[in-house]
């Protein structure tokens, strides 16, 4: 797919009346087409990861070509300069949520950029570095507890930044966290309860992280994926000579018990 074709995509799918509710959700208008999502993937999934398009798409500026560039921009080709790069031009939060899911989680250093991004003063890189780490504790099922836990700390520091939308990702990144498992759900309580010493506008990231984290719901979840992880798996019992001999004469030749073919789709 072509850049010209891209934006062919895009304008086609314009929804004026989509613009002022999203200026409502603080997502910058100026710029923008109000595609859809759902229909920003499809374009996503026919034109594949092409690098060269993505950048096409983001140097136009127009905000749904720079969603649409997250989503098709080749990890491979992505450094940490580059990542920064881009997360200079972020001025939505969707667009800076939308790149940590569909670009930088996929990046072989995306722990390290956690920590480059929210050293930023920037408001909207900032917030890309706590949203990024909310991200990968969703999806990164390789992360183990210690490297979540080590983030703890910097998400103590960034818990009473001014900036709303700094202490959303903030808090967002914490409540993951604690939701992934009941070891980490205790540590991301017991944080938020440091956090809330702080006062000021920390107050709200740790209460409310709090509020879902000991959520009764969440407490079942967590319970119920312990108690899975727990189960020992059962021996097979032993299947002497003479019973496997048995069965062989039983099983007509050419068919193998047991196996069922699966369906297409």
């Amino acid at each position: 797919m072509t850049p010209d074709q891209a934006m062919a995509r895009l304008k086609a799918k314009v929804r004026p009346d989509a613009l002022p509710h999203m200026a409502r959700y603080g997502i910058a208008t100026s710029n923008a087409f109000g595609v859809a999502v759902p229909e920003l993937r499809k374009i996503a999934r026919e034109a594949k990861r092409d690098h060269a398009l993505a950048l096409a798409l983001w140097q136009t500026g127009v905000h749904d070509a720079r969603l649409l560039a997250t989503m098709v921009a080749e990890p491979a080709r992505v450094n940490e300069a580059a990542a920064l790069r881009l997360a200079r031009d972020f001025r939505s939060w969707d667009l800076c949520d939308q790149c940590c899911l569909n670009l930088y989680r996929f990046l072989p250093f995306a722990h390290g950029l956690v920590r480059t991004l929210a050293a930023r003063e920037e408001e909207f890189v900032k917030r890309a570095g706590f949203s990024l780490l909310a991200v990968l504790a969703v999806h990164d099922k390789r992360a183990d507890d210690p490297v979540l836990l080590a983030f703890l700390p910097l998400i103590e520091a960034g818990a009473n930044d001014p900036r709303l939308l700094v202490r959303k990702s903030v808090n967002w990144a914490l409540r993951q966290i604690g939701k992934r498992n009941p070891a980490l759900n205790l540590e991301a309580i017991a944080a938020a309860e440091r956090i809330l010493k702080q006062g000021g506008p920390a107050r709200w990231v740790a209460s409310d992280a709090m509020r879902e984290l000991r959520d009764v719901k969440v407490q079942a979840r967590l319970r119920s994926r312990r108690s899975s992880t727990e189960q020992v798996p059962t021996a097979s019992p032993q299947v002497s000579p003479r019973s496997k001999t048995a069965r062989a004469r039983a099983v007509p030749s050419g068919s193998r018990p047991g196996r069922t073919r699966r369906p297409r789709g």
